[in-house]
Formats: C-alpha cells, sequence, structure tokens
C-alpha cells in the first residue's frame, strides 16, 4: 500500500491511498485543480481513482467532490444518510452505501462511526492483505469499542487539533470552544496521544497527526505533547509527524 496526504487542516482535508488494484481518496475538501496538481506531483493519473470516500459533510472535507467526479467519475462511498443530505449527487451514477463495512475485491475497508457534528459521520480502516492505514479525524472521542479493530495498524493519520490552553485562552468565542471540546468536536493533542498510546502496536511503522488548529495548535506543541503522552503511558514510537494544510506530504510505502 502507498499513502500521501494532501492537505489536512480547516481549509480543506484529501488523503490518497494506493493498493494493487484500487486508487482511493479519503475526502475532497480542496478545489479540483489541487486534487489534480497533487496527484500528478506523485505520478497519479487522476482518471485512476476509483474510489472515494467521504468521513462527513462540512465543507473542508467535500468541497471538491461535485466539480471532481464530473471529470473523473470514481465510486463514491458514504452511508445512505450521508447520501440522502447531499443533494448534489442526485442522479450520480456511481455510488456504493454501506453501513460499517466495504469490500472491494482485494481490499476491505472498515467505515467505523466517528463522533462529530454530521449526518453519519465515519472514520476509516482501509486493508490490503496484512497491511493497512488507519484516518481518524473529526471526532470528539473514538469508541472504546473500536479499540481491537484499531489497534496494531501499519500506518495511522489521527487528529490532533488543537492545545486545550491555547484554544481556551484564545481569539475563539466560548460557544465555538466548547464545541471543539464537546464529545462532537475535535481531538486534542493529549487525546491523540492517549489514544496513539492504545493503539500503537509492534507492526506500527508511522503516525501522522491530522487537521491541527492554525489558531490553537503548533506543530511543535502537537508533537511534543503526543510524544510526551506517549512516554507517560511506557509507549516508545519516535516516527510520529505532522500533515500539513497546503503541502503534500511523503509517498508513505508499507
Amino acid at each position: 500500500m502507498k499513502a500521501c496526504i494532501f492537505a489536512s487542516g480547516s481549509k480543506g482535508n484529501v488523503t490518497y491511498i494506493e493498493t494493487k488494484n484500487h486508487h482511493i481518496l479519503i475526502d475532497m475538501g480542496k478545489n479540483k485543480k489541487y486534487i489534480v496538481e497533487s496527484l500528478k506531483k506523485i505520478n497519479v493519473d487522476p482518471k485512476s481513482i476509483d474510489i472515494i470516500l467521504i468521513s462527513h459533510t462540512h465543507s473542508d472535507h467535500i468541497s471538491a467532490l461535485e466539480t471532481f467526479i464530473r471529470s473523473y467519475p470514481a465510486t463514491v462511498c458514504m452511508p445512505e444518510e450521508m447520501f440522502l443530505s447531499l443533494k448534489s449527487l442526485n442522479g450520480y451514477d456511481h455510488i456504493k452505501i454501506y453501513d460499517d463495512e466495504i469490500d472491494f475485491d482485494d481490499i476491505k475497508i472498515y467505515a467505523i462511526k466517528s463522533s462529530h457534528d454530521a449526518v453519519a459521520s465515519r472514520n476509516f480502516i482501509i486493508e490490503e492483505g496484512d497491511t493497512s492505514i488507519v484516518q481518524i479525524t473529526d471526532t470528539g472521542y473514538i469508541k472504546s469499542k473500536y479499540f481491537k479493530l484499531l489497534k496494531n495498524r501499519d500506518v495511522y493519520f489521527i487528529e490532533s487539533n488543537h492545545d486545550v490552553e491555547m484554544l481556551t485562552h484564545g481569539p475563539y468565542p466560548i460557544y465555538l470552544q466548547k464545541r471543539i471540546l464537546s464529545d462532537e468536536g475535535h481531538l486534542s493533542n493529549q487525546a491523540s496521544g492517549f489514544y496513539l498510546s492504545k493503539l500503537i502496536g509492534d507492526k506500527t511503522k508511522k503516525v501522522y497527526l491530522m487537521h491541527l488548529s492554525e489558531n490553537n495548535n503548533t506543530e511543535e506543541k502537537a508533537l511534543e505533547t503526543v510524544t510526551n503522552t506517549l512516554k507517560e503511558y511506557n509507549v516508545s514510537f519516535e516516527d510520529v509527524k505532522c500533515a500539513k494544510q497546503d503541502e503534500i506530504s511523503e509517498v508513505i510505502s508499507v
């Protein structure tokens, strides 16, 4: 498997996953031009995209969906409730409705329910043989019932949205602070570190911290807090990096 994060943050989110037989995009939160150019930078033909997974319907995750599929009609996968909420997809022929799991010949996709203020929001585990990649963003917490399924995966792309002190002493109004801190908001740096301490195993090769807030976090704070939290739980793991808003990541091979 291969993976590359094209964008991660409040201005747009897109992740590329490649398996032997499939080219997948998770979320379409930039514009079509940016996504196409990012694909070409890593030598991927946009026409080869055959699966699109949508985590939820906030604009920073779907803004390019409608324009992209006009040119590149991939199969868009989402729960029925999410599909019904997106009137722009009425009449689109390539929709795959799922509940919790999606099978595409050689790959299995687990779509686990996230806790976010959006219709039928999901996070994903993409599994090909013995290798797998997890993406968890835009959730107030991770349900413990998923820990066994999420544990000891090869790569984790996990939200580390905010530093609590920066958020509560920053410019955001109280109602917005409460939303972010709620069970339907976003994971803090400390929460991200805690969950990673439960999930990282001997197979785990790389972690990328996702959806860092521009106003309530820094890369330095995120990395320091997550790393220190792992140490507090006696987890030794050092290959942790931060995804960026407007800069594609390395291409990760597992």
